[in-house]
């Protein structure tokens, strides 16, 4: 079944032309049955190219699902065209302001992580974001630096600075192949990684998180947070095929220290095209969120959060 987005949104054109199944919100409003409202609140520069990422992943499986754009209130993104951001993102203030409730929430990451978490200058909103999920969320999955700042704000957990850059796609273990999110998974898998900071193994554990995939070479990658109904994947299983190739050219261009990303590029050599070889977990790991949200989910949605 298809995902709902605006008929002039972007990513309705593009993943149409890939076989997608999209629809309008008039057509959806015409079934009688109820979609699960996903929204992404965007963290990420290239607005565009996020929301055509996580759209493709969730659009994919074969549940309706109303999908909604959230920005923060008052960080203007200088990126993506305000034209954009003023016709297909509604501010988290004015979201938490009606009351409405999501099935699931999706807060991607940001290229902050080397800034401490305090010294974001919308840290004290994404603060009220992370405990109005509570209350309004029935499932969150936090990306990255998002997943980062969510263990950080539910558990004081750190972030560690590394020494160099984990760039390049790493083997993972599956460490709970009994794990409903894990479901149809391979006993080890390669994950883009593209992060300057961690988050350690033990510490996470400590505070009473699981982790479920995890690498020897860049540490934990996808932990659950039980007791605050939420994911975080620390890497980026939703990138596509040239989107490490995108982030190591800008950096040459820049002449920024940057190696080739690791076990990326045929035979090592940038000047070949790169091969995806995540994109069928990527598909499994939302899937299966979708699907836990969607066996667990209130068919009325007040119901959420209490």
């Amino acid at each position: 079944m298809p995902i709902t987005l605006p008929e002039n949104l972007p990513a309705f054109e593009k993943l149409s032309q890939e076989g997608v199944m999209v629809m309008t919100p008039s057509r959806a409003q015409s079934q009688e049955i109820r979609p699960l409202r996903i929204a992404l609140l965007n963290l990420m520069p290239k607005k565009i190219q996020t929301e055509n990422q996580f759209a493709r992943l969730i659009g994919a499986t074969p549940l309706q699902i109303d999908f909604q754009l959230i920005k923060m209130s008052d960080h203007v993104t200088r990126n993506t065209a305000a034209e954009h951001m003023e016709e297909f993102y509604r501010s988290f203030s004015e979201v938490a302001a009606t009351g409405e409730k999501f099935d699931g929430l999706i807060i991607t990451g940001a290229p902050i992580e080397q800034i401490p978490f305090e010294e974001v200058d919308y840290w004290d909103e994404l603060q009220q974001v992370f405990e109005w999920t509570q209350s309004h969320v029935f499932s969150t999955f936090g990306v990255c630096w998002g997943g980062m700042a969510m263990a950080h704000y539910f558990h004081g957990v750190a972030k560690h600075a590394l020494d160099h850059k984990a760039f390049g796609c790493f083997r993972h273990r599956n460490c709970a192949p009994a794990s409903p999110y894990l479901r149809g998974f391979s006993d080890d898998l390669l994950i883009p990684v593209s992060r300057w900071t961690e988050m350690q193994r033990p510490e996470l554990e400590a505070a009473g998180m699981v982790t479920l995939l995890h690498s020897d070479e860049t540490g934990p990658c996808l932990v659950e947070d039980r007791a605050h109904h939420a994911l975080y994947v620390f890497n980026h299983l939703e990138y596509d095929s040239t989107t490490l190739k995108e982030e190591y050219d800008r950096d040459v261009a820049s002449g920024k220290p940057i190696n080739v990303p690791a076990n990326y590029y045929p035979e090592n050599d940038p000047r070949q095209t790169p091969t995806n070889r995540w994109k069928s977990h990527a598909h499994l790991l939302y899937g299966n969120w979708i699907n836990e949200i969607y066996q667990g989910t209130p068919y009325d949605m007040a119901e959420i959060g209490r």
